[in-house]
């Protein structure tokens, strides 16, 4: 058993990068299109993820940094350390239910499909990961593998039907037809679309507009997304108490973030459309009239700019939340660079409005820190038993990605029900 579950973890530390273009290849195939024609729709799309995460580092590198200098700042001492997704991830697949995630994932999501109970096909085989955390966490509690893989099922099924239920978003916001989104980071924050929904309707709030087209009319050149992440990262490492050559350094960062991203999800889109062509004519001719979505990662919504400004926005207002919020123990760090992911339908669902999204995102991000500091005695036995290396001076550990999971934290409570 555990040699099968090295083998999936060796397949799976490939990363998307890899797995994305084997899968999208294989799609291809499949749906009926020449080995060529498939061979470049999956390179394409790898080359296009490989971008993608270099700026995704590139966004990375800069803000952890960034964080620690406005915690230090601020003098936060909080005893729950946010290890970030690197760290859960490698947690989940500690777990003995690791091994059954992927095949388990495979099989319900084609049932579902020839159901047609989803019009979702998920290749983001990578960030399958967030099922086996959720099945780790209720086998922790239950000693059942059962249990701990219809905690899992369960999951999955709730980030399918939202990938559904968010695709016209996904095509008409971001434009990007023919995908959804099904990684459990982003699911989790489903539940904020209604905040907007119910933030729109409030008299003066409602006409507080800041999307990135509005900007660029008032401000001219000087709204242009490139001015906008220079002066985001510019703030940030201010507020982080920079040096003039460092606040400039960020600035810059955060700039080419806004100019690379976009360019980068355009390459993937290129990749992808041919394969949605040939499953669309597969599915009419035998099945009729019926939509098929490719279920990607949730880093293909980060091409949008008011997506990256929301997030470097909340980065700081979330430091501050830790500090202020009474009975929070847990101290952002790992995960703060995952916030572009975990506000992605917020945006969408706010029109790119950066003020609404800031406010819904900074009312979801204080749920996930309570979550989070909830979870935290679980999170760290499951850490203990997984030989991980505890932060020096922590604790506890914690996440914001999936330890302060929305979703995650009512199919775990509702489990705990029985044990």
């Amino acid at each position: 058993m555990q040699g099968f579950v090295d083998v999936i973890q060796g397949f799976l530390d490939l990363g998307a990068t890899v797995i994305l273009p084997v899968a999208i290849f294989l799609l291809g195939l499949f749906f009926g299109q020449k080995p060529g024609k498939a061979f470049r729709s999956g390179l394409t799309i790898g080359v296009a993820f490989v971008g993608i995460f270099l700026v995704i580092d590139l966004l990375v590198l800069n803000l952890g940094p960034a964080a620690q200098g406005m915690v230090d700042r601020l003098g936060v001492e909080l005893n729950v350390i946010d290890v970030g997704w690197p760290a859960t991830s490698s947690i989940a697949w500690a777990s003995v239910v690791a091994a059954f995630i992927i095949p388990l994932g495979l099989v319900v999501n084609v049932i579902m499909l020839l159901t047609k109970t989803t019009k979702t096909m998920n290749v983001d085989i990578w960030n399958f990961w967030h099922y086996t955390f959720m099945a780790a966490m209720v086998y922790a509690i239950s000693d059942s593998i059962i249990q701990g893989l219809i905690a899992a099922v369960l999951f999955q099924i709730v980030c399918l039907k939202v990938a559904d239920w968010t695709a016209p978003m996904m095509s008409e916001f971001y434009e990007l037809p023919g995908v959804s989104i099904a990684t459990g980071s982003t699911i989790s924050y489903a539940p904020g679309i209604f905040l907007v929904k119910g933030l729109q309707k409030i008299p003066g709030v409602k006409n507080w507009n800041s999307d990135p087209e509005t900007i660029q009319k008032r401000f001219g050149i000087f709204g242009e997304s490139i001015f906008i992440g220079l002066f985001l990262g510019a703030a940030i490492g201010a507020l982080a108490g920079y040096g003039v050559g460092e606040v400039i350094e960020i600035g810059m960062a955060m700039a080419a973030v806004m100019v690379l991203m976009p360019r980068m999800v355009k390459i993937l889109m290129e990749g992808l459309m041919p394969v949605s062509e040939s499953a669309r004519e597969w599915l009419n001719k035998r099945f009729g009239d019926r939509e098929i979505l490719i279920g990607l990662d949730a880093a293909v919504a980060l091409g949008h700019p008011a997506v990256i400004s929301t997030a470097l926005i909340l980065v700081p207002i979330t430091v501050v939340l830790a500090v202020v919020l009474p009975g929070n123990a847990v101290l952002p760090f790992g995960d703060l660079a995952t916030i572009p992911f975990i506000v992605a339908f917020i945006v969408g669902a706010a029109r790119g409005n950066i003020v609404h999204s800031v406010i819904v995102g900074t009312i979801m991000i204080a749920i996930s820190l309570y979550i989070a500091t909830d979870v935290a005695p679980m999170f760290t036995q499951m850490a203990e038993n997984a030989d991980f290396d505890m932060p020096e001076g922590s604790a506890q550990i914690s996440s914001i990605d999936q330890g302060g999971n929305i979703v995650n934290y009512i199919i775990y409570k509702f489990f705990s029900l029985f044990n």
